[in-house]
This record gives C-alpha cells, sequence and structure tokens, in this order.
C-alpha cells in the first residue's frame, strides 16, 4: 500500500511511524509512507500556507493553493488513490471503514491546521472523516489513528492472523478478557477454565466473557452484530447470572 501524508508537521507522522509495527512493515516493504510539508508548496518567498478569513472571524484559514499543488504532485505518478481529508464534519471512523481503507492500493490524507481548511479543498478530496466528536489542534493524529487501524488489517503486517480476528469490534463485539503469569496477583486470581487445558471450555468462556463485556459496555454493538445460536444461549445465562 502507497500512504501519502500532506501535512504542515512532518516530524509527527515519520517519528510515529518509525516505532513498532508500523516501521517494520515499512521496512518490510509491505507498505511506503510518503510525507510532505505543505509549505513546499506555497508559491510565495515567506512560504505562506494560510490567510484571514473573507467576512472576518477569528482564526486563520489553510490557503487552498499549496494543498491543490500537493495533491496534484502526489497524482502525478498515475497511481489511483482515495484521497481523504481529516475534519470533525467528516463520517465517524470505525472498523469497518479501517477494512474498507485496507483494500485500496493507495491513501493520501490532507492534515489540517489553524481555524480551518478553504473549503473550495472539499472539490479534490474523495472522502472527509473524523476520529470522534470533538476538536483536536489538526489532523495528524487523527491521520496517525486511522493509518495505523488500516495497516495492521494488510496480510503481514501482525505477525499472529488469529491474534487480529479475535480482537475488539473484528465480529462487533468486544474483546474477551487476557491473562499472563503470575497465576495470582495480590490476591487477584487467573480464572480456573483458563488452566485446565480443556481447549472447548476455554473457547466457550471466552466468547462467554467477550458478550458478557460487550453488554456491559457497548450493547449497542450487539444490535448489529452477528450471533449464533451458541452466543444467543450464552447471552442468557449472562442475564440470568446478573
Amino acid at each position: 500500500m502507497l500512504i501519502d501524508v500532506l501535512t504542515l508537521f512532518p516530524e509527527i507522522i515519520k517519528t510515529y511511524i518509525s516505532q513498532g509495527v508500523l516501521k517494520k512493515a515499512v521496512e518490510d516493504g509491505l507498505v511506503k509512507v510518503r510525507i510532505h510539508n505543505l509549505r513546499d508548496f506555497s508559491k510565495d518567498r515567506y512560504k505562506t500556507v494560510d490567510d484571514y478569513p473573507y467576512g472576518g472571524g477569528s482564526g486563520m484559514v489553510m490557503k487552498p493553493e499549496p494543498i491543490f499543488e500537493a495533491v496534484d504532485y502526489i497524482k502525478s505518478d498515475g497511481e489511483e488513490r482515495l484521497v481523504i481529508l481529516l475534519t470533525p464534519q467528516g463520517k465517524v471512523f470505525n472498523q469497518k471503514m479501517a477494512r474498507e481503507l485496507s483494500r485500496q492500493k493507495a491513501l493520501a490524507f490532507i492534515c489540517g491546521r489553524y481555524e480551518a481548511i478553504d473549503e473550495r479543498v472539499r472539490t479534490i478530496v474523495n472522502e472527509e472523516i473524523s476520529i470522534g466528536d470533538y476538536v483536536l489542534t489538526g489532523g495528524e493524529l487523527p491521520a496517525l489513528v486511522i493509518i495505523d487501524a488500516v495497516l495492521r488489517l494488510l496480510p503481514g503486517v501482525l505477525g499472529n492472523y488469529d491474534s487480529l480476528k479475535e480482537e475488539s469490534f473484528e465480529w462487533d463485539i468486544l474483546d474477551y478478557p487476557h491473562y499472563t503469569r503470575p497465576r495470582e496477583f495480590r490476591g487477584l486470581k487467573v480464572p480456573e477454565v483458563l488452566l485446565s487445558g480443556n481447549h472447548e471450555a476455554i473457547r466457550r468462556w471466552r466468547r462467554k466473557e467477550a458478550l458478557r463485556k460487550t453488554l456491559e459496555r457497548r450493547p449497542d454493538l450487539l444490535e448489529k452484530a452477528v450471533l449464533s445460536e451458541e452466543d444467543l444461549i450464552l447471552i442468557k445465562e449472562i442475564k440470568e447470572e446478573s
């Protein structure tokens, strides 16, 4: 996958992708990340990227010219790509969207700053995405959230594919509880079923606890989840227990 990031703060992106799983994905050639400083596409001697808003008002607005020029530049390679604008006005990002984006060959992210981006920039984007109903100082963190969520879905990025399948939101329910050594810590014990060696009992316990956690914390997820006959039995047990 090819990813282009258009930003005024390249170091934020560089620092994150040079760590951990994303660093290895880049080194293994599974993804190529190109970071473009929008100031490099400004035509004046001061590398201006913002200006006062027409009609007055507080804050500054990012100028359209550097962004248009940057998008033209990355598109000059002829590669089909999805251009994404990070904005609180966009669709709220979720795991389903991450899976859809992971099927794209190339993505480009426009990271805004200041009070706003000139409205005309919306004419050159394919998607507008938000990571939640709050406002950040720029689009770099949302871009990294999406990049991280998308890249870990690519084949070969994570070492254990089964681990990926069992994660929260992959099946519209939350993940089951996890434990490791020691067996007892400050009076808190690992559930006996996990020490039993009975794989079927462990599987059933994990599914039941995942459903229990979802019922308690995110019952809305169960409204769209595809539940098996066993799931319905487990949910009934959970409700009877509580």
